[in-house]
């Protein structure tokens, strides 16, 4: 049988698509929690310590000034929106549809780019050529997002939760680290992929102490 290797990571079979199943739920992840990572930028966009000049009363509708310019870049059209629209431009173009218009503020653009790219995951996932530098540039949006809001590494690795209880077809338990990223809503096991939505944390601890006590 032969196997097709993921465009994104090279290394795991793609079962015949572009993205093996680790790296397409990984992306997939990822663009949900672009829109909230994007708001979350807002609060860290004045200086740590910084205040409104002195001015008391509500919340202005623009940050006072300084602000910092990392978290700026990532805010402006060029920063987040502007790849995101790119790559939506780029499915339609092959998917033979019409382009999107621009119209809205830049969280609405960003959250409206971000659900049109999670619906074509499957297609991208199992059919375009570019899905690996797809996955990758939308991985490393993320994490550059994250480094911002977040800077110190054990931030940006996230919390951990404990080991990943998933069973494999051989009966082993995969074991690997599980971290809920900054921002995100999902737990995502970074080896084999299964994925654990809030839904399930409560079943999730009860399987992870399990298999604790076991070890």
């Amino acid at each position: 049988m032969t196997v097709t290797l993921c465009l994104h990571c090279t290394d795991r079979d793609a079962q015949g698509g572009q993205l093996c199943p680790v790296c397409a739920r990984a992306t997939l992840v990822r663009l949900q929690c672009l829109p909230e990572l994007y708001t979350a930028l807002e609060d860290v966009l004045a200086p740590s310590g910084g205040s409104a000049l002195g001015v008391r009363g509500p919340k202005p509708t623009w940050p006072p000034l300084p602000v910092r310019e990392d978290v700026l870049d990532l805010r402006l059209a060029d920063g987040m929106l502007a790849p995101l629209e790119s790559w939506v431009d780029a499915v339609r173009e092959e998917r033979a549809r019409p382009p999107r218009g621009r119209d809205g503020s830049a969280t609405g653009r960003v959250q409206r780019a971000t659900a049109e790219l999670i619906g074509h995951m499957p297609w991208i996932a199992v059919s375009w050529p570019q899905a690996g530098v797809f996955a990758g540039e939308i991985r490393d949006l993320a994490r550059d997002v994250r480094s911002v809001i977040s800077p110190s590494s054990a931030s940006e690795r996230g919390t951990r939760i404990g080991a990943c209880p998933a069973v494999h077809e051989d009966g082993t338990v995969c074991g690997a680290a599980l971290r809920l990223g900054h921002g995100e809503r999902v737990v995502t096991c970074s080896w084999c992929g299964c994925t654990y939505p809030p839904a399930t944390w409560v079943g999730l601890k009860v399987l992870i102490d399990e298999d604790a006590k076991v070890a």
